[in-house]
């Protein structure tokens, strides 16, 4: 399946879950009617308590999701994660982020926030958020040790999948479904344990403890029909998150090498904390807690290892299991000896040359990776000049050299911003911002800027919500400052600010869209026009890109080419109608794009910002390069 059927697979098995929660609520309260019925006989309680019993478990579902509407870093807060610093000098935090790093350049999403187990000494990860915008990327300290690069990186890989396929926002929904479901269970056992206490100095405490006793004996029906929708769900996902960590790195030894040392080694993939693990053990890497059956949460370690290397025995798991526990794996020794490193630097285009792509083979890059999207991602994170990338991990420097990034060569207009910026966030941001901006010119390529400023995003948002809602108003006015908008500030302020703000409301923006094509022509005739007149350098060029494009997504219409005064600022009133398309719309939508603004044969590197910008807006992250 390509990004958008994963998507759409997303999308059922979110119905898929509310039948299923549907059916375990039917279940708990024909278990709770029953029992009230051989009591007491009476319509009327029956009635009540199922009423009852329905809140209960409704109210516990939206008491747990509102929860963890702080997204990602909600859930690994409370597996006790440490947060990653940005400019950590600790050599194995270093190889994590440069890990992630080359996998959101290779994949174009923004890079989550990491976070280390450090008491875990099993090998696991997990991707939790509602949106890649808020996403948390967390692995165990035992992944750190034991793995080496090629192997961390095929698990961090694996959690990308995750936040790609829009697994993350189902896992945190099945969180609190499954909160909701236990809820029962979870009252009668507290009234018990209160009622011990209790029960001497109250006559009518019998008959309490005897309904909490049964509350507490439907709640493990509960319990039962919770950890068969969980494991059910999280197998499909897992084995799915394995087959496309694979097409990401192109090589199955890392990720078959770390299922091997899960396997291999005595901690496995356990985590100590089973209080927390039992609720998010669908979110895993690895089996957290060690159910099977019916409940395990994962496919066996032997299944999944051999799906990726056919040939592998149980005799040679057991010559490893021997060896390991004689000498354990330390992954950056491993490293050493294997020769893994970072690459060395990209061979980049001329801001001015240009490449030839076609609407299927940009549509297949979405979210998807392919060979030389991961080489070039790894190249390009080498060839960011370590300075810059000192900038952007710096919490004080982060905004002044985004803020660089919008200055205007033209001096009158560049004085007009640096005005802007003393006003609005002080003089020392402006100064820094102008050093920067010269600094940026020199040494710079342009094809590094938006992967430069997705690796500042995490600095960025660690920045209290007040200074982010400044600092988002300062980069429209700069953008703003004169009557003409450029194409690049454009495409920067705008993915600035749905990031940012994504990742300060995530549960606002966590949905599936339905819309079809049909319903937003016009949004659909702004969209190709905007791209088509920023393709073609003459009106008929863009006209008939414009219908090339319209050709595509909406063949029996006829919308007449219209090129907006506005220019690229018309995408405005755009974005949230084409969001709300239903996933395979969104792919038919990619190919339309990419037949206008690649018509008269190529594409240059300002239109391959304006199609990653446009698909960044609307979650259909693509790599950094477009074509072969």
């Amino acid at each position: 399946m390509n990004f958008f059927e994963h998507q759409a697979a997303a999308r059922r098995d979110s119905t898929r879950l509310i039948v299923l929660l549907v059916l375990a609520v039917a279940c708990i309260v024909g278990a709770v009617d029953a029992v009230m019925w051989a009591v007491t006989h009476s319509w009327r309680m029956l009635a009540f308590t199922s009423g009852v019993t329905v809140v209960t478990i409704v109210f516990g579902s939206l008491y747990r999701i509102a929860s963890l509407s702080g997204g990602g870093e909600a859930v690994a807060q409370q597996m006790g994660g440490s947060g990653v610093p940005p400019d950590t000098t600790d050599p194995a935090l270093r190889r994590l982020r440069n890990v992630v790093e080359e996998i959101s350049i290779a994949s174009g999403v923004p890079v989550p926030k990491l976070y280390v187990l450090e008491n875990e000494a099993a090998i696991n990860a997990f991707a939790a958020g509602f949106t890649p915008s808020d996403a948390v990327v967390a692995v165990t300290r035992g992944a750190l040790d034991r793995l080496n690069r090629d192997e961390l990186q095929g698990v961090i890989a694996h959690e990308f999948s995750h936040i790609l396929n829009g697994d993350m926002r189902l896992n945190i929904r099945l969180i609190g479904v499954l909160f909701g479901i236990l809820m029962v269970g979870l009252i009668g056992r507290k009234i018990l344990e209160y009622g011990r206490f209790g029960s001497g100095r109250n006559r009518n405490a019998g008959g309490l403890l005897i309904a909490a006793l049964i509350a507490l004996v439907i709640g493990y029906v509960g319990l039962f029909f919770g950890r068969m929708i969980k494991a059910g769900i999280s197998r499909t996902r897992e084995r799915l998150a394995d087959a496309s960590a694979v097409q990401f790195t192109r090589q199955t030894a890392g990720l078959a090498g770390a299922l091997k040392k899960i396997a291999g080694l005595e901690d496995g993939s356990r985590l100590q904390d089973r209080g927390n693990t039992e609720e998010v053990s669908h979110m895993l890497f690895g089996d957290g807690i060690g159910f099977s059956g019916l409940f395990a949460t994962h496919p066996p370690l032997m299944e999944r290892i051999r799906a990726l290397e056919p040939g592998f025995v149980d005799a040679r798991l057991a010559q490893l299991q021997a060896q390991w526990r004689a000498a354990p794996p330390d992954g950056l020794q491993e490293d050493l000896a294997l020769g893994l490193s970072d690459t060395g630097h990209a061979q980049l285009p001329h801001p001015a040359s240009s490449v030839q792509v076609a609407p299927l083979q940009v549509s297949a890059q979405v979210a998807t990776p392919a060979t030389d999207d991961y080489r070039r991602a790894n190249a390009i994170a080498a060839s960011m000049p370590e300075a810059l990338r000192d900038l952007a991990r710096g919490r004080d420097t982060v905004m002044p050299l985004l803020l660089a990034m919008l200055l205007a060569e033209d001096e009158p207009l560049q004085a007009a911003q640096q005005q802007i910026m003393q006003s609005a966030l002080g003089g020392d941001v402006a100064e820094q911002a102008l050093r920067i901006h010269q600094q940026l010119t020199v040494d710079l390529h342009p094809m590094l800027r938006l992967p430069l400023a997705s690796l500042a995003f995490p600095v960025l948002r660690l920045r209290p919500r007040p200074q982010l809602n400044g600092f988002l108003q300062t980069v429209q006015a700069v953008i703003h400052a004169d009557a003409q908008v450029s194409l690049f500030d454009y495409c920067l302020g705008k993915l600035l600010d749905v990031q940012v703000r994504e990742a300060l409301d995530p549960a606002r923006y966590a949905r599936f869209g339905r819309s079809k094509p049909g319903n937003v022509r016009n949004e659909f005739a702004t969209l190709l026009a905007v791209v088509a007149h920023y393709g073609n350098n003459d009106a008929t060029a863009a006209k008939r890109a414009y219908l090339a494009g319209l050709q595509r997504v909406l063949p029996r219409d006829h919308v007449p080419y219209a090129p907006p005064a506005q220019g690229v600022q018309a995408l405005e009133a755009v974005w949230a109608p084409l969001d709300a398309l239903d996933p395979l719309a969104k792919q038919v939508m990619v190919e339309a794009i990419t037949e206008a603004i690649s018509s008269d044969g190529c594409v240059n590197v300002a239109e391959a910002e304006l199609v990653r910008t446009i698909c960044g807006v609307l979650h259909c992250p693509l790599p950094v390069m477009l074509g072969e």
